[in-house]
């Protein structure tokens, strides 16, 4: 793209407003670029391969991003009340936060959730629960992520029952479903089978959404928790792109053609307080995965070549000495996440290193947002840091070290990522990274080497207490008590079918995606669902580490 292809999209562009002006009342200009000539081709124009400067000609001049809270504590009609509240303070997109129970596919009434209910998140157990769950949300108005692995297919069918019952249409919801299955694996330990059956299941929703539910973004790739479990900046973006590319040759395994499925492929990276080293990840993974789509994969479609990402302030960064600080992380963390173009936002709570946030806590990390986007002028200007000699040789370092490990796990899968990715879980290669990168972390912070405020330099005795959100144990009483309810109400003999040809399906090779709807449908909980294709299927065990 020459400067001026650039211009001409970014006028045939949405904007936000007709002028941009400084506090002085100066005019902004939308893009910096050098005095004579055109940029370097690997930093290019923003909404041009190879994406460097962003994915949109316009950057948030034509569209801030989505400010997206992460939300979800007790039970559906407090989760609900949450939701209304941000959306009624000005949030854009709502994102669910499931309890333990829901995450690995067990209902509240069973012994294994005894004391977990409500507790890191919201109860969803049937498909009533997730209709009380957006009571009075228009499905076919508001996105919704929803973060969940092991059963996200159950949980996604839910939603499906959800809108129809709202009288909404699958082709006009919008959203996104984490279903990143590989960094259970690698990180976050969520999974209920083995991983052949997982993509499986992740390959089904993928042709079902495609022909279904349009709009839908099918897996969420997922960094952040990855960063979470210890993983550098280059380890993050590199294991996530390698994940990436391991579903992109898993669609095309199962039958699909790329651009049929990757151009509703997204992802989520951590935000950590390192603020050019954040920024030169973002810059460097969306260059790289542009790259890899179309030279290796020979995507064709400019939007498989697009890395469309979802952020989240990192919650390792946050101390549970001198909470207050944690504001100026998270506020640090959102900076940089912006500066490096994302798509999306969630901002960390202050109190979250103790337990769910409290309403305050939860309206002063959306405030923080709102502050940047409207008061900064930030999101006036497309890759403000772009050319900046030590951002741009930072992006350059961060690409070389991201290709390495992307080398690595090529080698081991003899040329395929996919079969990489699974021999590096199978091997504990990714869990030996993490382990390694996260005990030169604590090195270095036990040394004093690396300062975090509060707790290793300029401790305080005597700090005021926090106010911390508890669930209290009516939640799981009340839960228990609606599953037990729908099971009262509804046709046993229905549950009964749709799970057995349900389990039938899943001994063959049909599209299981309609079959979990059936099941939704006829009000079987998710762990009855889970049940089903466990017979089948089997769980799963970490080979033990030595």
């Amino acid at each position: 793209m020459s400067r001026r292809d650039w211009e001409q999209a970014y006028e045939a562009g949405r904007k936000r407003r007709d002028r941009f002006v400084s506090l002085s009342f100066e005019e902004v200009p939308p893009l910096g670029l050098p005095r004579d000539g055109e940029p370097p081709e690997a930093v290019g124009y923003p909404g041009a391969h190879p994406y460097t400067r962003g994915i949109h000609a316009t950057g948030y001049r034509g569209k801030p991003w989505t400010i997206r809270q992460f939300a979800g504590f007790a039970g559906v009609a407090d989760t609900n009340r949450r939701f209304r509240h941000l959306l009624s303070q000005g949030q854009h997109g709502l994102s669910v936060a499931f309890d333990m129970p829901t995450l690995m596919g067990i209902d509240s009434d069973a012994d294994m959730a005894l004391g977990e209910v409500g507790h890191c998140g919201v109860a969803v157990d049937t498909a009533d629960d997730m209709a009380a769950l957006f009571d009075g949300i228009p499905l076919g108005e508001v996105s919704v992520s929803m973060t969940i692995n092991g059963p996200a297919q159950v949980l996604f069918a839910f939603l499906l029952v959800a809108a129809e019952e709202q009288g909404v249409s699958w082709s006009d919801l919008r959203g996104t479903l984490q279903n990143d299955i590989l960094k259970e694996y690698i990180a976050q330990k969520e999974w209920i089978f083995p991983p052949p059956p997982h993509l499986r299941l992740i390959t089904d929703m993928m042709a079902f959404c495609r022909d279904r539910v349009p709009q839908w973004n099918t897996i969420s790739i997922s960094g952040y928790h990855i960063r979470e479990a210890g993983a550098t900046a280059a380890e993050e973006a590199a294991f996530t792109l390698a994940d990436g590319f391991a579903y992109v040759e898993a669609g095309v395994r199962a039958g699909m053609e790329i651009d049929e499925f990757a151009p509703r492929l997204s992802f989520f990276f951590d935000a950590h307080i390192d603020f050019f080293e954040e920024i030169a990840k973002f810059r460097a993974a969306r260059r790289i995965w542009a790259r890899w789509m179309r030279d290796r994969y020979g995507a064709e479609d400019e939007r498989s070549h697009r890395l469309r990402f979802h952020t989240q302030t990192a919650g390792v960064s946050l101390t549970a000495q001198q909470p207050d600080n944690n504001v100026v992380r998270t506020t640090v963390e959102a900076l940089a996440a912006v500066m490096g173009g994302t798509q999306s936002l969630h901002t960390n709570a202050l109190d979250e290193v103790y337990a769910l946030p409290t309403e305050r806590a939860a309206e002063i990390a959306l405030r923080t947002q709102q502050v940047l986007m409207e008061e900064t002028g930030v999101a006036d200007v497309i890759d403000p840091l772009g050319g900046a000699w030590f951002v741009e040789e930072a992006t350059d370092r961060m690409e070389a070290r991201i290709e390495e490990l992307l080398g690595h796990i090529d080698r081991i899968g003899d040329g395929s990522m996919l079969d990489g990715v699974l021999r590096g879980i199978e091997e504990g290669w990714f869990q030996t990274a993490l382990a390694d990168s996260a005990y030169e972390f604590q090195k270095a912070v036990t040394a004093g080497e690396r300062v975090i405020v509060g707790v290793n330099k300029y401790a305080a005795d005597g700090e005021d207490g926090l106010e911390i959100l508890r669930i209290g144990a009516e939640v799981e009483r009340e839960q228990r008590s609606r599953v037990a309810g729908v099971r009262e109400r509804r046709d046993g003999e229905a549950v009964a079918a749709a799970l057995d040809a349900l389990e039938r399906a899943a001994s063959g090779d049909a599209n299981l995606m309609p079959l979990i709807v059936d099941a939704a449908r006829a009000r079987a909980s998710e762990g009855e669902i889970v049940d089903a294709l466990k017979s089948v299927f089997g769980g799963y065990r970490e080979p033990p580490r030595v």
